[in-house]
């Protein structure tokens, strides 16, 4: 684990890098920015434009130039190997469809990981200038939102039943046979479900506005930055069985997940006994 004062020195080169991704993305949005469409894991719409991959070259030139010797997974550019425990871990752009359809809940993922372990992430949504940056350090762990006001500490919200719980899944297409069958048990139970907020709804656990966020098929670069982020805030990420993720998953590419963000144990754990059934062996790695 990096000490508070290294960690402290990495979130200022972490902010760096947040704020010159704004700077390569703002002139992009909401405008007639060029599509492409990848090949994703499971098919469908899957698309990337020119400011996704402006950012992530940005954001690792800068890494590049300050620490040759950590490691780099992106979404758009693959991997470096890392000569050191640090690795960053990017995703330029979370929310590629919501960007192209001009809504501002599309975010920039930031996240370092020690030892395979993220230690420090930040959710930066830049047209509205909310960051939500959370660190794990030796002795020191927290979680702030930054806006032109000022920073405040995040803390996620007591929630005691799945009955009471508000929560939030960015599209019900995530989820394949089993996986839709059990969220839509928790749909069923839970108080209120919002879909469509992409890592957005994952501040929003952080923020104390929403308790849970379950979703499938997501890869290292979707959740690293969120981890530190809830963390910090006082909730967990697991994965459908209620494990850790292990720091393995948050160094292979082609990894992915069935995760669940929790700002209180109690709804999670009721969501747990219908996620389970549902979980698929060696899904979370």
């Amino acid at each position: 684990m990096p000490s508070a004062a290294d960690l402290a020195d990495l979130r200022a080169f972490a902010d760096d890098l947040a704020d010159a991704a704004r700077a390569v993305i703002l002139p992009h949005f909401r405008s007639d920015v060029a599509v492409t469409v990848k090949d994703g894991p499971r098919g469908g719409f899957d698309p990337v434009t020119v400011a996704d991959r402006a950012a992530e070259e940005t954001i690792r030139r800068l890494i590049e130039a300050r620490f040759p010797d950590h490691g780099i997974i992106g979404e758009e550019f693959g991997m470096k190997p890392a000569a050191s425990p640090y690795s960053w871990v990017l995703d330029p752009i979370d929310g590629t469809r919501a960007f192209i359809a001009g809504l501002p809940l599309w975010g920039v993922l930031i996240a370092l990981t020690y030892d395979g372990k993220p230690v420090l992430g930040i959710i930066d949504q830049p047209y509205i200038g909310e960051r939500f940056t959370g660190w794990i350090a030796d002795h020191d762990r927290g979680a702030a939102l930054t806006t032109a006001s000022g920073v405040r500490a995040l803390k996620t919200r007591a929630c005691a039943r799945l009955t009471d719980a508000v929560v939030a899944t960015t599209d019900a297409t995530l989820f394949d046979g089993a996986e839709a069958g059990g969220f839509e048990q928790v749909r069923q139970t839970a108080k209120l479900a919002r879909y469509g907020c992409d890592c957005y709804a994952y501040a929003m656990v952080a923020l104390g506005g929403v308790d849970l966020v379950i979703e499938s098929g997501l890869a290292p670069w979707d959740v690293a930055a969120l981890a530190p982020v809830i963390a910090g805030a006082g909730g967990e990420i697991t994965d459908w069985r209620g494990r850790a993720l292990d720091p393995d998953f948050f160094a292979n590419a082609s990894a992915r997940a069935q995760i669940i963000a929790a700002g209180d144990p109690r709804p999670r754990d009721e969501a747990l006994v219908a996620l389970r059934r549902a979980a698929k062996s060696g899904e979370a790695r």
